[in-house]
């Protein structure tokens, strides 16, 4: 296990927009930043980054947490994965307490199997750059290519010896595991002994998005109908085929730099376009697109340029993909390459300049191309054609978003000239298909539908109105206001000397009047720092290992709506300043208000005065009012149930209720709690 020590070093060093960066493009907005959400399909950014507070949460999908938890979430890591991956990334060294045999193997075989890859990466690539038979064989065929020595060093290609064991016996002498060697599927197992699975191949190594070895695909280099062309690996703990391409640790910086990705088929074409000096450029490896491959393209730019061969499987492959790429709202364009050639080739033959004005004079509308194609395989058959109608509008019906509307109704208008059908009939097709696809996706999340299950047994086993039932069944708001001000203000000094969580505490209803359990365990956790004389504030429940917990005091954390200092300076004038302004001696009075002395004038701004005192008691008297309520009405219920012997206690029980109850919304003003 990772020692405390080293997780709070961890922490402090730490910075979220850095980190959520490496992922996200993300763009400052006032306090904060704005980017799309890499845990759901958006168009529009919901996605935000609060630097002050060390954490995100996204206003479309819910998702919130902090840089621990947001490494978890994207690259699917364990709670100490994460933390080790932000260690390497910070430099810092890991200090570990024993732990049990089951956590040590789970913990080597993922570090096994990267350090298994890096070595085999290393071990092809000096093959094929030291060995004689790497260079008669492999170097000469890439060099037969086309490829420099700069762009082979660059993406690590290597060469498989044409021999049966040559990687297996130099595994075995460094005594890799066997069983790992096997799942990384560099060797496979025959009578007994271990063989190489790529012989007289060259090596294409696939990185992740942090630039680690993750698996291989090895090309065949001399024709042979009984071997295929390429072979992969096996997917396994590290490799998942379904949701990487080819090449996207290279070209990251350069598509958000060109905010446009070119997608291509195969490894050659992406090192050709690198070597060409076009290096957003990503590749499909020849299989189906699939979902998480559009959205890490997402990741990076909503601009998706598809660049296939101009043959018919070229075709083909290119509109596999198309609704998904609709459906993660990429503004899809699609650039097929002369017959006979592929993006390897014709940038080799036509140069960067040449490529790219090919591209830009080529560029056609996916929709629109997928009509004229399906139209020439149609021909004049009727029956045909009506399916190319039904497909078409299936398509466009995809394009549901809110801020897509004007461009799926171009589309349906564009359409339906080509198609030489009635528009109005053809929109109410699209919308016949999004209506479908609606009444078939009205289904709650797990979690939804299990709190509103759990309400509606509650609601059928009392006679309770709308407004009682809300009462009695939704004090968390309450609980959870309380808890937020104590992890955002607890720390703050009160007005009697103390701190604020001191007043917190103190003015706290009854324990058992509690019902939220996590609110109790912060209140808990907090009062019992406080006992002890530690510190203690928000981040401590922010990185918190308990990920309830931590997920919980995130999501207390609001920040949607934080002031940017611009509005702060321009727009906030008319509030007013301060009486501390006007209570400085002339001097600095004068000296506050010169015009070169603008910054510090703001601080006397009425908006940004400190108004902890009353959000603190505001949050604790709603609370204690909302109890109030909750106690007048269940001893209304034991009045009108009570023995005469017990009526005159419940009445003077409810006198006091409402004394208590007139008090409190005195003390916030006129106030209805429903």
């Amino acid at each position: 296990m990772i020692t405390q020590n080293t997780i709070q070093q961890i922490q402090s060093r730490l910075d979220i927009i850095e980190v959520v960066g490496s992922f996200v493009k993300l763009k400052k907005r006032g306090a904060n930043y704005l980017g799309n959400c890499p845990f759901h399909n958006e168009r529009t950014p919901s996605f935000t980054v609060s630097p002050s507070k060390e954490i995100y949460k996204c206003f479309g999908c819910g998702k919130s947490g902090n840089t621990i938890s947001f490494i978890m979430e994207h690259e699917k890591f364990s709670y100490v994965e994460a933390l080790r991956w932000l260690a390497n990334r910070y430099n810092v060294e890991i200090e570990e307490t024993e732990s049990s045999p089951l956590q040590k193997e789970a913990q080597q075989t993922a570090e096994s199997l990267y350090i298994i890859n890096a070595f085999a990466q290393q071990f092809y690539a000096h093959q094929l750059l030291e060995s004689e038979e790497g260079q008669e064989n492999g170097l000469s065929y890439l060099k037969e290519r086309g490829f420099n020595k700069e762009i082979i060093q660059k993406f690590g290609l290597g060469y498989a010896p044409d021999k049966k064991e040559a990687l297996a016996k130099e595994a075995i002498t460094k005594q890799y595991n066997k069983e790992l060697l096997q799942k990384a599927g560099l060797v496979i197992e025959r009578n007994g002994q271990l063989q190489d699975n790529y012989r007289d191949r060259i090596i294409f190594p696939i990185h992740n998005n942090s630039g680690k070895v993750i698996g291989f695909g090895a090309r065949l280099i001399k024709k042979n109908d009984k071997a295929p062309k390429y072979i992969n690996t096996p997917e396994n703990e590290l490799y998942v085929k379904s949701k990487l391409l080819y090449g996207t640790y290279f070209a990251r910086q350069a598509i958000d730099k060109a905010d446009e990705c070119f997608l291509v088929e195969g490894y050659t074409d992406v090192l050709s376009l690198h070597q060409a000096g076009i290096e957003n450029v990503v590749a499909s490896g020849g299989t189906s697109l699939t979902q998480d491959q559009l959205r890490l393209i997402k990741k990076y730019t909503s601009n998706l340029t598809i660049i296939y061969d101009g043959d018919s499987a070229g075709i083909k492959a290119a509109l596999r993909g198309l609704d998904l790429a609709l459906e993660e709202s990429l503004n899809v364009k699609l650039v097929l390459i002369p017959d006979g050639e592929d993006p390897d080739s014709y940038v080799r033959k036509v140069g960067e300049t040449g490529f790219r004005k090919f591209v830009d004079e080529n560029r056609k509308d996916f929709i629109l191309f997928q009509v004229d194609v399906l139209l020439k395989d149609a021909g004049p058959d009727q029956n045909k054609k009506s399916e190319v109608v039904n497909l078409i509008a299936e398509t466009i019906s995809k394009i549901d978003k809110t801020e897509d509307f004007t461009k799926q109704q171009d589309y349906i208008r564009q359409c339906a000239q080509t198609l030489k059908i009635d528009e109005g009939g053809f929109t109410a097709l699209v919308n016949k298909f999004i209506r479908n696809r609606l009444s078939s996706d009205k289904k709650l999340p797990f979690d939804d539908a299990k709190y509103h299950e759990e309400n509606a047994k509650k609601g059928e086993q009392t006679d309770y109105d709308d407004n009682t039932f809300n009462l009695l069944y939704r004090d968390e708001l309450q609980e959870r206001e309380v808890a937020r001000v104590l992890l955002e203000l607890g720390d703050k000094p009160w007005k009697d000397g103390g701190l604020t969580a001191d007043y917190i505490f103190a003015e706290l209803p009854e324990e058992d009047l509690i019902e939220n359990e996590t609110v109790l365990q912060i209140l808990h956790d907090y009062k019992s720092h406080l006992q002890q004389q530690q510190p203690i504030d928000k981040a401590y429940f922010i990185y918190h290992p308990d990920n309830k917990l931590s997920t919980f005091a995130v999501s207390l954390m609001q920040f949607r709506y934080e002031q940017s200092p611009r509005w702060k300076r321009d727009m906030s004038q008319s509030t007013g300043y301060q009486q501390s302004l006007f209570k400085q001696d002339y001097k600095s009075f004068l000296r506050t208000l010169d015009r070169n002395n603008s910054t510090e004038l703001e601080h006397y701004l009425k908006i940004g005065e400190d108004k902890t005192s009353e959000e603190v008691i505001s949050a604790i008297t709603y609370l204690k009012l909302k109890k109030v309520k909750k106690l007048l009405m269940q001893n209304q219920a034991d009045m009108e149930n009570a023995l005469p012997t017990q009526q005159m206690t419940l009445f003077l029980t409810h006198q006091h209720l409402k004394q208590v109850e007139m008090e409190l919304t005195s003390k916030l003003g006129s106030v209805i709690v429903k």
